[in-house]
């Protein structure tokens, strides 16, 4: 059987899939966690790879095993010195600690100077505003760097001894454009203060390299890559029309489309697929964890709390939770708090803060989606993944709050399921075609949802004014 491999190192864990190249099923799997933290060394991925590839079996599979690809989370800076040897605990997407730096680039050169240069603009998430911050905060380790990777481009250097990147990972830099496929160096100089080595861009149909013997003894190719969300859209096998919706430990709303977005607000951020197009994206911080935390509050499991949530009052009894606990990218809020609103002693009930919480996801995920409407993009359908959509009264009120048609996948590793797509592609020069399963589908049901949303933006603007 031919076989190829796919990787996602996402924030929380290493996932390793086999996949037969001719049908797409999974053959074999394998993972280890990551720290949860957002400063993380990045030796640790290297070891959980390790880990999670040795419980999938992939080095048993041998020649088997024709193409190997690497889809991560994006933005996450890899600063290295002329041995490549970390020098700083890689700052990830979730670090909000360059959060002035990315204002000062934005007011020195205004938002549409950034869209027309690389298609985004500053937020604390993106690499460049974290090595602002490291050349500002810890100028002699800045001085040490001799080159900046990405995780993705990280994780492909130790499986091919080469540092190579692609365009859907490359335009989450804000040093990277994704309609002119350059670097803007310039862009480094200004704010990093010099150029560091960066990895060299790979089309999506090519490979950077070939795997390692101390992976795999049978020379398979190793793909382009890509970023998460870009990997995801890949394993999917998104359509136009059908946009995703990932709640997972961040919330993304994302879809392909051929021409890029272009948002001097900054909402949405154009950045490139893995295919040659275009993927206009907005993020959450707070996604899944919302309702872990809310379990938390209430002394009960996350499987009690859906069961909480489910059982309670559509609207949750009047309650809102604005769901900013660890300060938010969409809307640009680094500094925001979680809030409750509306809380009176009749409906002040576990069933309904935990119902609160699940709508308080939902309505910024549906803030994100009437954003790419706003600009021109198509939201005929959801296709609602990550690991929180495993929630039953989350998955039964989406398509309310949305108001769109809501299809669930099957569960998957979808982001590894691209990788390995591509890992595909990149090993015969064909991107193959690979059946998706509807586990369920919803449709919006009367007017509860609308009046929920009405009131969710009704309490965003009172306490944050936007």
């Amino acid at each position: 059987m031919t076989t190829v491999v796919g990787v996602d190192s996402s924030t929380q864990s290493c996932k390793v899939i086999s996949v037969d190249l001719a049908t797409g099923r999974v053959e074999s799997s394998g993972s280890a966690p990551h720290p949860d933290e957002t400063a993380v060394d990045p030796r640790i991925w290297v070891s959980a790879l390790d880990s999670a590839w040795g419980d999938a079996g992939i080095s048993d599979l041998g020649a088997d095993v024709v193409g190997v690809s690497v889809a991560a989370q994006q933005h996450g800076m890899v600063a290295l010195n002329a041995d490549n040897a970390p020098v700083h605990d890689a700052l990830l997407w979730n670090d909000v600690r360059s959060a002035p730096e990315a204002a000062a680039m934005l007011e020195e050169l205004g938002a549409e100077t950034w869209v027309d240069a690389v298609n985004v603009v500053p937020v604390a998430s993106f690499t460049l505003t974290k090595l602002a911050w490291l050349a500002a905060h810890r100028p002699k380790v800045a001085d040490s760097v001799a080159r900046v990777v990405l995780p993705h481009d990280y994780l492909n250097h130790a499986l091919t001894g080469e540092f190579f990147t692609d365009r859907s990972d490359a335009s989450g830099t804000a040093y990277f454009s994704p309609t002119s496929n350059t670097y803007r160096t310039d862009l480094l100089e200004r704010f990093f203060g010099r150029v560091p080595e960066l990895p060299r861009v790979v089309e999506p149909s090519g490979h950077g390299g070939t795997l390692l013997t101390n992976w795999s003894a049978g020379g398979a190719v190793v793909g382009a890559g890509a970023g998460d969300n870009a990997g995801a859209a890949l394993g999917l096998g998104v359509t136009p029309g059908e946009v995703v919706v990932s709640v997972g430990t961040s919330g993304t709303v994302f879809t392909s489309v051929v021409e890029p977005s272009r948002d001097p607000s900054g909402g949405v951020a154009g950045f490139a697929d893995a295919t040659g197009q275009h993927l206009p994206l907005l993020a959450m911080i707070n996604s899944a964890r919302v309702m872990s935390a809310t379990a938390a509050m209430l002394g009960v499991d996350l499987s009690a709390l859906d069961q909480l949530a489910t059982a309670a009052d559509d609207d949750a009894g009047g309650l809102h939770f604005l769901p900013y606990l660890d300060g938010e990218r969409t809307p640009n809020l680094p500094d925001s708090h979680g809030t409750l609103t509306g809380l009176s002693r009749a409906n002040m009930t576990p069933g309904n803060i935990a119902r609160a919480s699940v709508l308080g996801i939902l309505n910024s995920l549906a803030d994100a989606l009437e954003v790419l409407k706003l600009h021109g993009v198509r939201v005929d359908r959801v296709l609602l993944i990550g690991g929180g959509s495993k929630s039953r009264s989350l998955r039964q009120a989406a398509a309310s709050v949305f108001g769109v048609p809501v299809e669930v996948p099957a569960a998957g590793e979808y982001v590894a399921l691209g990788a390995a797509r591509q890992a595909a592609w990149a090993a015969t020069g064909e991107l193959p075609t690979w059946k998706r399963t509807i586990e369920e589908s919803f449709e919006p049901s009367g007017d509860w949802g609308a009046d929920v949303r009405g009131q969710y933006v009704q309490a965003r603007k009172a306490v944050y004014g936007i």
